[in-house]
């Protein structure tokens, strides 16, 4: 069992929900990507999505456009990303998701990439712009190195393409909860909840939903139905305005701990109890 699955196997035996912070790898630069990842963990954050740059992510609003560009500036790529990874990882035991688009990691190459990343402690990717029907060799290069396939699922998808997802995709699927690219939106779409829905029908991997999820409103909303939260923009926001303060990771901690109230997952209030004693 993946950590990514033992992680969602606890939460549902607790009866919890769990939050899915993004950052973005090398934003603004690595040595405070190395200790956002360490302070998130510390957060209570369930899992943790970590973005390798790309210069064209179609998927993305211009919150995370503007961070890749950002971290393209300072040189980041795979390498890097997956270095800051493993960096991280020897002060932190919470999955790490690769995010990315397709074409930095063919380029890197599947098989490298796939021992790469689990040398770096990596748990799982998601890849944007692959769809499942074209994963085949992707997905058995993964799984050789014991790494999570995760897919993206959209309401616009027909029942019999959410079972074909749902039949390829390991560790959990992540359930887009609009049509367009990422960014904060007032108010959760209400077609996410019936994806969710249409998505327990087909399997019983854990769900977490994503696009536009910004406020503890929203988290609360979202895990009523869904396993976990994943906020990005929001996030990813913070951080490009907090970017010449000193105190960026401890407000960046101090904000995703705002979204994840105790009902949901029991770890931060556990360690701040602990903190006190």
């Amino acid at each position: 069992m993946s950590r990514i699955s033992e992680t969602f196997g606890r939460l549902r035996s607790e009866g919890k929900r769990g939050l899915i912070p993004f950052i973005t790898a090398g934003d603004p630069d690595l040595t405070t990507t190395r200790e956002l990842l360490i302070e998130l963990a510390n957060t209570g954050a369930s899992l943790i999505e970590v973005g390798v740059p790309f210069s064209d992510p179609i998927a993305d609003g211009p919150v995370i456009q503007r961070s890749s560009m950002r971290a393209l500036r300072n040189c980041v790529d795979v390498v890097a990303s997956l270095k800051v990874i493993g960096e991280a990882r020897r002060e932190m035991d919470v999955p790490v998701v690769l995010f990315s688009y397709f074409n930095p990691l063919l380029q890197f190459g599947l098989e490298r990439l796939g021992e790469a990343a689990q040398r770096a402690g990596v748990d799982g990717v998601l890849v944007t712009d692959l769809a499942p029907e074209e994963a085949e060799d992707f997905a058995a290069a993964l799984a050789r190195y014991d790494l999570d396939c995760v897919f993206l699922a959209a309401a616009t998808s027909t029942d019999e393409r959410l079972r074909m997802i749902a039949t390829r995709a390991s560790g959990f699927i992540y359930a887009v909860s609009r049509t367009g690219v990422t960014g904060e939106q007032v108010e959760v779409s209400s077609e996410a909840e019936k994806l969710v829905a249409r998505l327990r029908n087909v399997t019983d991997l854990p769900i977490a939903l994503g696009f536009g999820i910004a406020t503890p409103e929203h988290v609360h909303e979202v895990c009523r139905y869904a396993d976990a939260a994943v906020v990005g923009s929001a996030i990813v926001a913070k951080i490009e305005k907090l970017t010449a303060t000193p105190d960026l990771v401890k407000q960046i901690g101090n904000f995703v701990r705002s979204l994840l109230p105790e009902e949901f997952d029991g770890l931060s209030s556990q360690r701040d109890r602990e903190g006190r004693s």
